[in-house]
């Protein structure tokens, strides 16, 4: 069963194969999805790296969160499940 990662503080400049080839050295890579802004496709700082077992996600975890990638200290825990925010009472 996979687990999904999330990965924060990630430089702009980084890319979704170097993130895979950077989680790969911990355990099999299911997916990477580096996530951009709408408007201008530009990185938001921030992605999710589903790893393919759980054994694999807590070594990346132990391995990576406060490493150093590209001059930047990641973080990196397991992901929350998404809120749906849009039926909220807005004041």
């Amino acid at each position: 069963m996979s687990q999904s990662l999330y990965v924060g503080n990630l430089p702009y400049n980084a890319s979704e194969e170097e993130l895979r080839n950077l989680f790969a050295e911990h355990g099999p890579v299911e997916s990477v999805r580096i996530i951009t802004d709408r408007v201008t496709g530009l990185s938001r700082g921030f992605g999710f790296v589903d790893m393919e077992t759980d054994e694999a996600a807590e070594a990346a975890i132990a391995a990576l969160n406060g490493a150093d990638f590209k001059g930047r200290a990641l973080r990196v825990n397991v992901s929350k499940p998404r809120e749906d925010n849009r039926n909220r009472d807005r004041y």
